[in-house]
């Protein structure tokens, strides 16, 4: 059943993370980045090192995932991550209920957007992949722009759209996502089933944690 909101609309700009948030994709990606290391003879990454760097531009994450590696060989780590991702991105999909939820922000005219550590090929595969393409208004990923926390991707969002700060939120599964909000002055939103402690959530202030994805619909139809 579609509930609907009697009050003032609060958000005109809503900004959704990608991987962990709308895509269930952190287990894919951790297991990628530990392929990658094994590939190049590196120690393999724990599944904590692998997932907290998730939401980072590729470069930063495997700098922080293998923190051995030589820059000179990063692009070499990169090459082995993708290999490993694309191989297998379609046994992932869109976490249950996020198209409701998606349509039903759609039809009371917010806009919608994503900012991403993905790079724009990654992103435009997964969205050709799950039919996504004409429900966001904007995207940013990580190799077009600045990769978060860096305030970059929701700065531009928001002047594409003539959105001031206060009236644009930011929702994701990590610190990054978090911190990325705060850095540019828009409330946040935090969801406890991707690739971050959720215990670590409320130093950033968001204005819920969402613990599945009706908890995050159900929050941001009575408040966004």
């Amino acid at each position: 059943m579609t509930m609907t909101s009697s009050r003032p609309r609060q958000f005109d700009l809503i900004v959704f993370d990608w991987d962990g948030t709308l895509f269930d994709s952190t287990a894919l990606i951790t297991r990628c980045i530990q392929a990658a290391a094994t590939d190049l003879g590196l120690p393999r990454p724990s599944d904590e090192q692998a997932s907290y760097v998730i939401g980072l531009g590729l470069q930063e994450a495997l700098a922080h995932a293998v923190p051995d590696l030589p820059r000179e060989r990063y692009a070499e780590l990169g090459l082995r991550y993708r290999h490993h991702y694309f191989a297998a991105q379609h046994e992932v999909t869109l976490f249950k209920g996020v198209l409701e939820m998606l349509a039903e922000l759609k039809a009371r005219h917010h806009w919608l957007a994503v900012a991403t550590g993905k790079s724009r090929r990654g992103l435009d595969e997964a969205l050709k992949t799950v039919e996504l393409q004409r429900i966001f208004d904007g995207t940013r990923t990580a190799d077009e722009t600045a990769g978060k926390p860096d305030p970059r991707m929701l700065n531009e969002l928001m002047r594409e759209f003539g959105a001031d700060a206060e009236r644009t939120l930011m929702i994701g599964d990590t610190s990054h996502d978090l911190q990325l909000a705060l850095n540019a002055g828009t409330a946040s939103v935090a969801v406890a089933y991707g690739a971050h402690d959720h215990e670590t959530f409320e130093a950033y202030r968001p204005l819920h944690i969402a613990h599945d994805v009706p908890d995050l619909q159900h929050w941001l139809l009575r408040n966004a």
